[in-house]
């Protein structure tokens, strides 16, 4: 594995009397593409905004390349680091296109005009979120899928190295899914460092190098899918009884019952 390029070092996050992070330790390394999952409530939002600098652990800290990303100046952290909210809701009535060059902002001195290298950017990042087809139309008359998508190509716009990623996959119709998670692990093997949030566990069992699993805001497992998402570990912590199964030569889980 290639030297880390994010460092989770005792992490803990407090939200009042409430710990929502425990004593999280994790190294993130260039090429991994990992699924955080976690039953509803168990701090992946959190990890992901404590990973992006968003918000300030309690103790312990993230580091990006050796430096603290709290230390980092914001537009350096904002073209390293990539980051796609939950809430995908956007206010103003831009088209998608500009929604997508918001992304180019980092990498831009104050009023300064996007050149055709910023244009290409966008373009690449439409068509990989596949929103070139609705680029002209305005993010407040597009549907959810679409919005989400849109959102997309504004992470993609910024062309970071480090891809963190809420949920990409809600709202997307199952074609989209399976999209989206294919061009995610298309990021790793480019070498960038991806960390998504997921629900769908047979996805991340399918296209993620690395799963972690938080439970309770700790971490219960680290490591390769298989031997995270194992049916003993699922029922334990997801009170869902699963099945591996074979499918086209690939093995994928299948929901049964909850326990």
């Amino acid at each position: 594995m290639s030297a880390p390029i994010v460092d989770i070092d005792r992490v803990t996050v407090r939200f009042g009397a409430r710990d929502v992070l425990a004593d999280i330790r994790a190294q993130l390394a260039p090429g991994e593409v990992v699924g955080l999952v976690g039953p509803n409530g168990a701090g992946k939002t959190t990890l992901l905004k404590a990973l992006a600098g968003l918000v300030r652990p309690r103790s312990g800290a993230v580091s990006l390349e050796g430096q603290p990303v709290l230390a980092l100046p914001a537009a350096l952290r904002a073209r390293r680091i990539g980051y796609l909210a939950q809430d995908r809701a956007v206010a103003w009535p831009m088209t998608v296109r500009r929604l997508a060059e918001l992304g180019r902002l980092p990498h831009l001195a104050p009023w300064q005009r996007l050149a055709a290298a910023d244009q290409a950017a966008v373009d690449r990042a439409l068509a990989a979120a596949d929103a070139f087809d609705i680029a002209d139309r305005p993010v407040t008359a597009v549907s959810g899928g679409e919005l989400a998508r849109a959102q997309l190509a504004r992470l993609l716009a910024g062309e970071p190295h480090v891809v963190l990623a809420d949920e990409p996959i809600a709202e997307l119709d199952p074609a989209h899914r399976l999209r989206t998670m294919e061009l995610m692990a298309g990021l790793g093997r480019q070498g960038r460092a991806v960390v998504l949030t997921l629900h769908d566990l047979s996805l991340a069992h399918r296209f993620c190098t690395r799963v972690w699993l938080l439970d309770h805001g700790r971490l219960a497992a680290d490591g390769p899918p298989p031997a995270v998402l194992t049916p003993a570990i699922i029922a334990r912590v997801f009170a869902t009884e699963m099945r591996l199964v074979e499918v086209d030569g690939a093995t994928t889980l299948v929901p049964l019952r909850a326990l």
